[in-house]
């Protein structure tokens, strides 16, 4: 798990930056064939990313919350 920090930071970097944010919502937590499909493919594309550098990921922390989880890459 990531270090926290109370307050606000900035950082500067050179070249194209984008901060992607990819995860699902579970709206019918019985519908498991709609959702398990989803959560299942995201550990092999994070497996992906971390094993080729050049697909450019920096850093990927995994958010859980009560109807989903969300990747921020």
């Amino acid at each position: 798990m990531p270090n926290l920090f109370p307050r606000r930071y900035t950082t500067t970097i050179e070249g194209p930056f984008v901060v992607f944010l990819i995860g699902f919502r579970i709206n019918l937590l019985l519908a498991v064939s709609k959702w398990l499909p989803v959560a299942k493919a995201m550990g092999p594309m994070l497996g992906e990313l971390y094993a080729n550098p050049s697909l450019g990921l920096l850093a990927a922390y995994s958010s859980v919350y009560w109807r989903g989880i969300m990747l921020t890459q």
